[in-house]
C-alpha cells in the first residue's frame, strides 16, 4: 500500500509561481513512476506531468513550457514547478503513482495508476 500526501497548494496571481509536492510513503518509491493530474470544478480530472522511474518527463500540451515535474528518489518525493500560472490552472491537483517496469514508458490515464494523494488546491487569480 503506498500513501502519497501533497503540499504545497494555494492562491497566487497569475503570472506566479507555486512548486508542489507530494511526499510517498508505503512502497518502493524508486519503482514507480508518477503523475500529477488535476481537477477544476464541474470538469474531469486530466493528465498534467509525468516522470518515469528512469527520469523520463512527459507533459500535457497545456503546461508545457511553465511546469517541471521531477523527483528525489532519496526523499521518496516528486515535484511540480510551475510557472507562469494562468486563471485557467485553477485545480486540485493530484499526484499518483504507477508501477513501471521498463522506465520507458508515460503513463498519461487516470485508470494507469494504483495510488492517489488526497489533492491540494491551486488558485490562480487574475
Amino acid at each position: 500500500q503506498v500513501q502519497l500526501v501533497e503540499s504545497g497548494g494555494g492562491l497566487v496571481q497569475a503570472g506566479g509561481s507555486l512548486r508542489l509536492s507530494c511526499a510517498a510513503s508505503g512502497g518502493t518509491f524508486s519503482s514507480y513512476a508518477m503523475g500529477w493530474f488535476r481537477q477544476a470544478p464541474g470538469k474531469e480530472r486530466e493528465f498534467v506531468a509525468t516522470v518515469t522511474r528512469s527520469g523520463g518527463t512527459y507533459y500535457a500540451d497545456s503546461v508545457k513550457g511553465r511546469f517541471t515535474i521531477s523527483r528525489d528518489n532519496a526523499k521518496n518525493t516528486v515535484y511540480l514547478q510551475m510557472n507562469s500560472l494562468k486563471p485557467e490552472d485553477t485545480a486540485v491537483y493530484y499526484c499518483a503513482s504507477s508501477r513501471d517496469y521498463s522506465g520507458r514508458v508515460y503513463f498519461t490515464s487516470l485508470d494507469e495508476y494504483d495510488y492517489w494523494g488526497q489533492g491540494t488546491q491551486v488558485t490562480v487569480s487574475s
